[in-house]
């Protein structure tokens, strides 16, 4: 989390100091898709979105000399902004994990952080997944086309064992409460709804690791490539100050 934190801040100072290229004067026309999943992004308790994959795009955009408003990023479940991005029109989701299977779905800017897809259970349970074999005696729960559940459809072909939700919160009840017996989701993200769902993450534990990848921007097919490689060469330039941070 300190690094988040600091990464956010180098970004905020920083990318307004380096003579950086700009992105595409239309980039104000692409419509930006977010939804909660903390600590990358993720609705406030003043109702603004917050969280490092969101300041690190308002920094870009302010950078393109374009009068950004948070607010215009739209915030939805999951399922519905990843239908819209794969079917929309300059459209962009973020935060994404990019994985072969949705490589040649999107045009893709980052990477944003490393990220972590897992099997969480409750440790009074005391399960073991040793391979995927073992998954089969287990109600495994998932947001429907997220990478976690995406994840666990490779390995698991009894669709019976499956039950989703639009909702990271609904899951982290229904795992407390033993509605299922594992939740598949992004281990950080994980531990911040079990938090706000008054329990304590530390009576959960990862029992099996299904991904270690990283989170990217992801922008609809169809839009220019002019504003996907504007992005990605901020983010690269950024990459490169933090380098000279670390390394005095």
């Amino acid at each position: 989390m300190g690094n988040l934190k600091r990464l956010a801040t180098v970004l905020c100072y920083s990318l307004l100091l380096w003579q950086l290229p700009s992105m595409a004067n239309n980039l104000d026309e692409v419509s930006l898709l977010t939804e909660g999943y903390p600590p990358y992004n993720y609705q406030g308790e003043n109702g603004e979105l917050q969280g490092i994959a969101v300041e690190l795009l308002v920094a870009a955009y302010k950078h393109s000399n374009i009068d950004f408003d948070k607010s215009t990023i739209k915030l939805q479940p999951w399922p519905r902004a990843y239908r819209s991005v794969l079917q929309g029109t300059n459209t962009m989701l973020f935060s994404m994990t990019r994985t072969l299977s949705r490589e040649k779905l999107f045009k893709w800017a980052g990477p944003i952080s490393k990220t972590r897809v897992v099997l969480l259970a409750k440790k009074t349970s005391h399960v073991v997944i040793s391979t995927p074999d073992d998954l089969t005696q287990y109600i495994i729960g998932g947001i429907r086309n997220d990478i976690g559940l995406l994840l666990v459809r490779e390995l698991v072909a009894d669709s019976g064992q499956l039950l989703t939700s639009p909702y990271a919160s609904s899951l982290a009840n229904m795992l407390n409460l033993g509605r299922i017996d594992l939740w598949a989701y992004e281990e950080n993200v994980a531990a911040h709804f079990l938090r706000r769902e008054g329990l304590d993450p530390s009576d959960f534990e990862a029992v099996y690791t299904l991904s270690e990848a990283q989170l990217y921007y992801a922008f609809s097919i169809n839009t220019e490539q002019n504003i996907v490689d504007g992005l990605q060469s901020i983010l690269d330039q950024f990459r490169s100050a933090t380098k000279s941070t670390d390394n005095p």
